[in-house]
């Protein structure tokens, strides 16, 4: 595969042409999704599992080794046999693992992991896990926030924590690049604006119900943005409307689950839209002299260039006022990409190109023919049915030299590769599974902020005027945005004033009473709270419990001629030390049961968190 990126993929940092519609943004919103919704994390030994050889020290081929090949006459990676690369981790009891489970055959194929829900929902945020959730909330918050960080400040704006590992300041997740750091950060400032201002109008709304009404909030706008204004200008209004189509309800027959060709090859697109210069801009939308412009490897993993040099405005300037790099067929990725990949943090540089197509290889991804007759495509049998679909030449000749033919080019290439169809950034192949599977995402989940009875048409029709340049507006020091944040423009005469970018009025989450109703006001719980929706002439009451009790009785209660249909339920206290599965304290400690909560008595030394609970450190870190 590293021939592959050396003949064909690789291009110079020079090398590389403007996309004159669309903004660097477009290219960080893509990649920002997507780690929300997939991530398949590799085999956690570093070593071979048959004899204990160390995978960056050896080139044999043996699980969970799977060594890129490189070729003698590599200059840059001179005196290296190979690159070391690990597998991703088996889901349990597939391919080989299914001998556990005496399922050992073809029909058993090796499958991979997905460590996130596969929904878009704001993980990136809020976690895919309730432990990761309760380690990202403030859960002594009346208001239900966030935690942040409380060390360091954006121009008197909060960051969220910051992981223990490597110091990102992006809370779930540690591999975030700049840009999406910056997306990260504007999707926990909105959480707590929202949360602010939905507690100052809903006053009796307890902190777990502002939390997750705020939450749920923020992942509609996730959807709103990605599927209203990101994947038309990806994959074409044509692609859009036979693969996606207008929403008609959620479809409990649709698998949302997000597909290995998915994650593994299509939406790796965006690779090739990556600049290899991060630019930062002053307030005028000009180069700072005291910012200037930096090459890609130079901010892998180094958040600290948020807190020391300018904070989140500048880079975020430079993403709205400059071009994405355009997927050129003779210029893919650069070589910020293909030759200095986590150079500050790795004792060598790694190549992306050569990662993307060993690991179709290692997810066992059929070939490039095999895909376009998935989609209903014409197969390509020869070097002329080839250049139908690729229009430079030159660069089928060199896929053919080695490849021979074109059902055995690997799917990312083939796809990455193909001319794009009308007003989209993706060709035929890729237009395909990228629309097939945000169809799934849709259609299959039963929270889609569309579906009935997730939110109300008032509260709807206030999500609608949304966008993600309101969203920079709400949560940055920038004041003039495009109205599109995604359409590239020219600063001054193409963008727009935040006072003149529309957005959702929250007064529609604002509770009514019906007085005349026979039911009355809807009768409160002690350590609970509840949300009264009054639409179309029916009236319902959600009861919901504060963190640390749950609740027993009827969820939702209904207004009818006899008053409500149940009676009001009660909350009760959790006991957390009865869970043995994932016991909240460590083995030497003493978990003592309190009303909503808990105490671990600790001999060891140990640090709480700013929540006054949580404890920091090995000596009372939870067991899992």
């Amino acid at each position: 595969v590293h021939e592959v990126t050396r003949k064909i993929i690789h291009a110079s940092n020079e090398a590389v042409t403007e996309d004159n519609l669309y903004s660097d943004i477009i290219m960080v919103w893509g990649q920002y999704i997507d780690h929300d919704i997939a991530f398949t994390p590799q085999s956690t030994s570093r070593t071979t599992f048959l004899n204990g050889m160390e995978c960056q020290m050896t080139c044999e081929k043996q699980n969970p080794c799977f060594p890129i090949k490189v070729t003698t006459n590599d200059t840059l990676l001179a005196g290296m046999d190979c690159l070391p690369f690990y597998r991703s981790s088996p889901a349990c009891g597939t391919g080989d693992h299914g001998i556990l489970f005496g399922n050992l055959s073809m029909l058993n194929p090796r499958q991979q992991i997905n460590g996130l829900t596969s929904f878009l929902d704001a993980s990136t945020v809020y976690g895919s896990t309730p432990a990761t959730e309760n380690k990202l909330r403030n859960l002594t918050s009346e208001e239900g926030l966030l935690r942040v960080n409380v060390k360091y400040y954006d121009n008197h704006r909060e960051y969220l924590p910051f992981t223990d590992q490597i110091p990102s300041p992006c809370a779930q997740d540690s591999n975030a690049s700049e840009g999406e750091r910056i997306e990260c950060f504007m999707a926990g400032g909105e959480n707590t604006r929202l949360a602010r201002a939905l507690k100052n109008i809903t006053g009796h709304w307890s902190a777990e119900t502002v939390y997750q009404e705020a939450r749920k909030i923020v992942g509609a706008l996730h959807q709103i943005i990605t599927l209203r204004d990101y994947i038309p200008k990806i994959i074409g209004p044509d692609a859009f409307n036979l693969y996606i189509g207008l929403y008609t309800g959620y479809d409990p027959t649709m698998n949302p689950t997000v597909s290995n060709i998915f994650s593994t090859a299509a939406f790796r697109f965006g690779h090739a839209t990556i600049q290899p210069i991060v630019r930062r801009l002053n307030a005028q939308y000009l180069d700072d002299p005291e910012l200037p412009n930096l090459h890609l490897h130079e901010v892998f993993f180094s958040p600290w260039r948020l807190i020391k040099e300018g904070g989140l405005d500048p880079l975020l300037r430079g993403l709205l006022a400059h071009s994405a790099k355009l997927q050129v067929q003779d210029q893919l990725l650069n070589e910020e990409l293909t030759e200095k990949l986590f150079v500050l943090s790795n004792n060598g540089s790694l190549d992306l190109a050569s990662l993307n197509l060993q690991r179709g290889r290692d997810h066992g991804l059929p070939g490039y023919n095999d895909w376009r007759e998935f989609c209903g495509l014409p197969k390509l049998e020869t070097h002329t049915d080839l250049n139908t679909v690729i229009t430079n030449h030159n660069v089928t000749e060199k896929i053919m030299e080695l490849y021979h033919n074109p059902s055995n080019i690997d799917v990312w290439l083939g796809g990455l590769v193909e001319d794009f169809l009308p007003g989209a950034r993706t060709g035929p192949l890729f237009a395909c599974i990228i629309g097939k599977q945000m169809k799934a995402l849709r259609d299959g989940d039963r929270f889609w902020w569309e579906n009935d009875n997730v939110f109300t048409e008032a509260q709807k029709y206030e999500l609608k005027k949304h966008s993600l340049s309101r969203v920079i507006c709400d949560n940055t020091g920038i004041s003039e945005v495009p109205a599109d944040a995604f359409q590239l423009g020219k600063f001054p005469q193409d963008f727009k004033h935040c006072d003149n970018i529309p957005g959702m009025d929250l007064e529609a989450w604002q509770e009514f009473y019906q007085e005349e109703e026979i039911c009355g006001t809807p009768k409160s719980v002690e350590n609970g709270d509840f949300i009264y929706c009054s639409e179309f002439g029916k009236s319902t009451v959600t009861y919901s419990c504060q963190y640390g009790f749950q609740l027993q009785g009827e969820e939702q209660l209904t207004c009818t001629s006899k008053g409500w249909n149940f009676e009001a339920p009660i909350c009760i206290d959790i006991n957390e030390c009865e869970n043995e599965i994932n016991p909240p304290c460590s083995p030497s400690a003493k978990c003592i049961n309190t009303k909503g909560s808990y105490k671990c008595l600790h001999t060891d030394p140990y640090k709480l968190a700013e929540d006054g609970r949580t404890c920091i450190g090995n000596a009372c870190e939870p067991t899992v």
